[in-house]
């Protein structure tokens, strides 16, 4: 039985993270890494995919969740006629990097009042469910054999097999008696079941990590609480070894329930980890963003194909190595019975012209904000300015990585740009030797061939791509970025155009944006619909809120959305890629791109707010 993708929320060490229901269950779990196979993964499939799970076993149970403030700990509330229970989940962070701690997943089970009866299944599934394991009992828990891999669950609890390859026990606990459980896939040793001290130390020691990083955070605005939240979901979405960023911790949630957009997320795109730089950045998290840099410099710009030597990949390994290729696990059911479950990512072969902006945006600000860029660096930086004088013509498959032609789009010439405007305002700010002439003529070309080809006499707005009659939410970045002031008349009538409702041939149903009108075949060459895109949404309120000044009107509808929209946010403040029909979370969870624009989004919008008070 499949839980609502928003039932979920998430733990992790900056390695790795875990999925957890509402019930108790840990439906979604890649080992050792991010990107690794998963070990449960019944979140795909329900009868193979594996889980673990801990539940009170009585009538009418009721469910919470809750993050134990300012943190990544998790728990899980139990609600009985005769009883309160509790489950603390946490991975254990902040320890020296070649700690056996990052192997180690806890779960501290408590009863708060009465007396509570609990049943436990654990049956995990290796390599997606491709590989057979072996199930072995001892004394102080059971351990799952695949290979050279063992996953150790160490607890007092007494188990028994079932005929799945899966373990199931039981136990009472009376008021204010607890019950651990340690999963480790360190070595092959068995492991005693941790003291209570030692799980107390490692609790305290985690929670006072997560608060300690926290408390870097400068922004005191209106929404403190869900800035927060974001922040501490786009930590835990941070590989720690190598500053990689990846998108989201999941792969092939539906995007429709029943339908094939369904990708995985679990690496690092230059464009959603250069727009976390900034998020970073504007709420005072430096070295997350030095981190970031450093993984592009040591590893996303490394290990190209020779075909493909002057162009940077779209997405990345979080260690830097070669991206698997795309393929389709075709022996799971897909996330209500949604086909198909991919693993890997077809878009690393894909040009797609516009993350040299995003890119040299957040090189530019990092520059600004945190530390200067080197000459060496500025070498690699006029290379990449001068390639793209001569390509930034090129159609390429855009933000949103369609899967049939190229085109001209509008967002790619845009952020193409963006990456002369900001290697010219280095290049002034420091006074650094330049190929200042070709770049601005280049500059200036782009500027005019979008103000011509990307725009819509028709419509009054900015277009998808050249020649297209087609609406596109990405080009409510185009004031984000300075590359047109948001007062400006053509932006305005773009504002207008995208915000009347699809039956009108906009974009925005209750306060909700599409990213573009879904039709039988689609831009990205892909049958059926899908939901609301949340990035839109927050990127709407802030390109409404940047008019404020101008048009007050504007800046109270984009309070207005912005707060509507912290409404779609699950019971834990967390964001999946898109909003469904009925409210739903659809696509991969929690998507970094989401809480990132969130965090913009409030920034600004307080400064606007303060200022027009």
């Amino acid at each position: 039985m499949y839980q609502p993708i928003e039932n979920y929320g998430m733990i992790g060490n900056m390695r790795t993270a875990a999925l957890i229901s509402m019930e108790g269950s840990i439906d979604w779990f890649c080992y050792p890494n991010f990107d690794s196979p998963s070990v449960f993964g019944a979140l795909l499939d329900d009868e193979k995919g594996g889980s673990f799970q801990i539940c009170a076993v009585g009538d009418g149970v009721k469910h919470k969740q809750l993050y134990w403030p300012s943190t990544n700990v998790l728990v899980t509330r139990f609600l009985l006629g005769d009883g309160i229970a509790e489950i603390e989940d946490f991975m254990p962070v902040g320890m020296p990097a070649d700690s056996p701690l990052y192997h180690h997943l806890y779960r501290r089970v408590r009863c708060v009042k009465g007396s509570v009866r609990f049943k436990v299944h654990c049956r995990p599934a290796f390599d997606y469910g491709r590989k057979e394991h072996r199930v072995h009992l001892n004394s102080v828990g059971v351990e799952f054999r695949c290979g050279d891999l063992t996953l150790s669950l160490a607890t007092t609890v007494r188990f028994h097999r079932d005929r799945k390859g899966g373990i199931t026990g039981e136990f009472v606990l009376d008021e204010g008696k607890w019950q651990t459980f340690r999963l480790s896939g360190w070595g092959d040793e068995r492991h005693q079941p941790a003291s209570d001290e030692e799980i107390e130390s490692l609790f305290q020691g985690t929670v006072g990590y997560w608060r300690s990083w926290l408390a870097a955070c400068t922004y005191r605005g209106r929404w403190r609480q869900q800035v927060e939240r974001s922040a501490l979901v786009l930590k835990m979405l941070t590989f720690e070894p190598t500053g990689a960023i990846i998108a989201a911790p999941t792969t092939s949630l539906p995007e429709v329930i029943g339908g094939e957009r369904n990708w995985d997320y679990r690496y690092t795109w230059f464009r959603d980890a250069a727009f976390t730089v900034y998020a970073f950045l504007r709420i005072g998290f430096k070295s997350e963003a030095t981190a970031f840099m450093g993984w592009m410099s040591n590893y996303g710009v490394k290990h190209h194909r020779p075909r493909r030597i002057q162009e940077l990949p779209t997405v990345r390994p979080i260690n830097g190595q070669t991206l698997p290729p795309e393929e389709t696990l075709d022996h799971w059911k897909g996330y209500c019975d949604s086909k198909p479950v991919r693993i890997g990512n077809a878009a690393d072969a894909q040009f797609q012209n516009d993350i040299y902006g995003e890119v040299l945006d957040a090189v530019y600000l990092h520059n600004k904000y945190v530390t200067p860029v080197s000459y060496d660096v500025w070498l690699k930086i006029r290379r990449r300015l001068n390639w793209i004088c001569k390509n930034w013509s090129r159609p390429d498959a855009g933000i949103w990585e369609v899967r049939n032609r190229p085109r001209h789009f509008v967002y790619s010439k845009a952020m193409n740009w963006v990456a002369l405007d900001r290697g010219l305002r280095l290049a002034e700010k420091r006074a650094l030797p330049s190929d200042k002439e070709k770049w601005i003529r280049e500059r200036d070309r782009i500027y005019e061939q979008v103000m011509t080809k990307g725009w819509s006499s028709k419509l009054q707005s900015f277009v998808q791509s050249y020649g297209s009659e087609e609406l596109d939410a990405s080009v409510l970045m185009l004031p984000l970025v300075f590359f047109v002031a948001p007062t400006d008349p053509r932006m305005i009538g773009t504002l207008k155009a995208l915000t009347r409702s699809p039956r009108e041939g906009g974009l925005v149903s209750d306060g909700l944006v599409y990213r573009y009108r879904v039709r039988k075949r689609s831009l990205d060459g892909l049958t059926g619909d899908e939901g609301t895109f949340n990035m839109c949404t927050f990127l709407l309120v802030e390109a409404l809120t940047r008019t404020g000044r101008a048009y007050p009107d504007n800046l109270a509808e984009a309070r207005l959305i912005f707060e509507r929209m912290l409404g779609y946010a699950n019971h834990l403040g967390l964001y999946a890629e898109q909003t469904g029909p009925r409210g739903e979370a659809l696509g991969n969870f929690p998507q970094a791109f989401t809480h990132l624009a969130l965090i913009s989004a409030a920034f600004n919008l307080d400064r606007a707010l303060d200022e027009s008070s």
